[in-house]
């Protein structure tokens, strides 16, 4: 078995030359877009525990959504039908 020649990983490969970057390298250069763009959540590890798997979590998620929903949609008693029943 041939033994791997390790290099630099700080050198570019002999094909390449800095000229070919005229911007240099920036490290992270794309992290802020990605970050921006992604929808990748990190949850808690109190929170990750209590669920099995992604699919737990959207099901959980979802089904507070639909109460969120159906709780905000009710009408509030403003009182009127109090007066009604006392006057």
């Amino acid at each position: 078995m041939k033994r791997v020649k390790h290099t630099n990983r700080d050198e570019l490969r002999a094909e390449y030359k800095l000229s070919d970057f005229p911007g240099g390298f920036v490290r992270g250069k794309y992290a802020r877009r990605l970050r921006k763009s992604s929808n990748i959540v990190v949850l808690r590890p109190e929170v990750a525990e209590a669920f099995p798997n992604e699919e737990a979590v959207n099901k959980a998620l979802l089904s507070l959504i639909d109460v969120a929903q159906k709780t905000t949609h009710l009408k509030r008693s403003t009182g009127s039908a109090k007066k009604l029943r006392a006057g």
